[in-house]
């Protein structure tokens, strides 16, 4: 048993942390590396735009309906053993993905990566605990969390990168050579450090029962913005689906003997905080992340890798702080730490609610490098509290389940923020356009200014138009940022529901 043996120290440790972190960072780069390469790999294959969307949600599809189940799979074959098939098996399928040469041919294989993604990032941060002395079990966290951070960051930045000097396959061989030495070396390390198998029976039920509610929310979140939500016969079906299948499936787990996802875990008052702070203000932090570049590159003339740039900066301050912060958290209430977070995340959001279409890229980009302080505080202090009190043969289960809701968070706050980004837009639109007539005395000026420089009358009044639908989408930006500033004040307040002692990964505490 891995919770038998002595840390790992020195050199080794440092090349641990070190593979560990390229698997996360390869699979949780892959999430978002694509985005911005849709167009170009949709007309490679002959599909529209709208149909290349799949790549992105199919991965999005298996990749959630996998997360949860990593805490059964470890315990069934073994936490070294499962980290390592995951990788190289998502390894294989990434190769596949850049071989494809048709869009069924492609979404299978990123159904296929997605799946076996799934136990990638919870066991990397359980192996990490498991394996790091209990005095720096913070800095293991804080090391985990920067990948967490940056590589949905960069991804963007990369994929656009490489579709525009490369072609879009490289954007899947990338991780060839990068899975191959993460497991190899993750073997040579912890070959010797398996955890304790226990051969559970299979949970057909619940597992059913996870597939197509998981799957079916996941969808409607994904398409829901482009079917017009509830207008769709689609996604009222889909909600429906959702929401009777994951209802049994909560009363099959609660009272099943080997339920396939452990939902006791939420009996243990640490776990449930964290875990719903984390999911809540990851969704929150994730609706600015998708609204900001859009609102760029659709209102104020940006290329995908300038948006991504303008986004960049956070890593900076973030890497600086993370460790120094991982070595010292033992020192402060992890609450405060937590609160400082939400706090640096609301003042950060206020400060863009003020953005207009004339505020340039310094200025876009600075409230950027400053949120790296509160992401340096927000993932450590979270995890390491709703890890608190867990033997470790929980600690997967307790991280497949936390990363699987904060995922499941990041696709509500995409799908709500844009959601709300449009509503505003149309609200800001309508109020705009009520004063502008042509009886107005503002509007004959305007027009009258235009007029003088050359341009005719269906000329004018598109440029007018042009600008009431530019300061219409700016102010809805505005919107979504001042209630992402409000939801973080809340959740700044609501750590404070948590009980020390907050020891991540030791038996410390029961379920109360």
């Amino acid at each position: 048993m891995a919770e038998e043996k002595q840390p790992i120290e020195g050199p080794s440790l440092a090349l641990l942390t070190l593979s560990l972190s390229l698997a996360t960072f390869m699979q949780v780069l892959d999430t978002s590396i694509a985005n911005v390469s849709i167009p170009t790999i949709a007309g490679d294959l002959a599909v529209s735009p709208d149909q290349g969307t799949w790549v992105i949600t199919s991965f999005a599809v298996s990749n959630a309906i996998a997360l949860p189940l990593s805490g059964w799979l470890a315990k069934r074959f073994g936490e070294v053993r499962l980290f390592i098939s995951a990788t190289l098996l998502f390894t294989l399928a990434s190769m596949l993905c850049g071989l494809s040469s048709s869009l069924p041919m492609l979404v299978i294989f990123r159904v296929f990566q997605g799946a076996v993604a799934g136990p990638m990032i919870p066991l990397s941060q359980s192996l990490l605990l498991v394996n790091y002395p209990h005095e720096k079990k913070g800095l293991a966290l804080a090391l985990w969390s920067m990948t967490v951070v940056l590589a949905p960051i960069f991804g963007p930045i990369l994929g656009g990168y490489i579709t525009d000097n490369f072609s879009w396959p490289w954007i899947f061989y990338i991780n060839i050579p990068v899975g191959l030495i993460s497991s190899y070396v993750t073997w040579l390390l912890l070959k010797d450090r398996e955890t304790r198998i226990h051969k559970l029976p299979i949970d057909i039920a619940g597992l059913v029962l996870l597939v197509i509610g998981v799957g079916s929310l996941q969808l409607l979140l994904d398409k829901g913005n482009d079917l017009d939500w509830f207008n769709s016969d689609t996604i009222r079906i889909l909600a429906a689906i959702s929401t009777v299948s994951l209802s049994f499936f909560i009363l099959w787990e609660l009272t099943d003997r080997h339920p396939v996802v452990d939902l006791s875990l939420f009996r243990v008052r640490n776990f449930s905080v964290g875990t719903i702070a984390i999911s809540l203000g990851y969704m929150t932090f994730f609706s600015g992340v998708v609204v900001y570049p859009l609102w760029l590159q659709t209102q104020m003339g940006y290329t995908a890798t300038w948006a991504g740039l303008s986004a960049a900066p956070i890593g900076i301050l973030s890497v600086i702080f993370s460790p120094i912060v991982g070595r010292n958290m033992h020192k402060v209430d992890l609450r405060i730490l937590a609160s400082f977070s939400f706090l640096v995340f609301a003042g950060i959001a206020f400060w863009a609610s003020s953005f207009n279409t004339s505020t340039d890229f310094w200025h876009l980009t600075l409230p950027r490098l400053f949120q790296g302080i509160g992401m340096a505080t927000f993932f450590i202090p979270l995890m390491s509290i709703l890890l608190s009190g867990l033997p470790p043969d929980r600690v997967a289960s307790a991280s497949g389940l936390s990363n699987f809701l904060r995922v499941l968070g990041g696709s509500f706050g995409t799908s709500l923020s844009v959601a709300l980004w449009n509503r505003r837009e149309s609200l800001h639109h309508s109020q705009l356009t009520e004063s502008i007539s042509i009886g107005d005395p503002v509007t004959n000026h305007v027009l009258g200014s235009l007029h003088a420089i050359g341009l005719g009358k269906m000329p004018a009044l598109e440029l007018l138009e042009g600008t009431v639908s530019s300061q219409s989408y700016m102010l809805a930006v505005n919107d979504v940022f001042i209630a992402s500033s409000w939801i973080f004040l809340v959740l700044m307040l609501f750590v404070w529901l948590a009980r020390p002692p907050f020891a991540a990964g030791k038996a410390s505490g029961g379920e109360h």
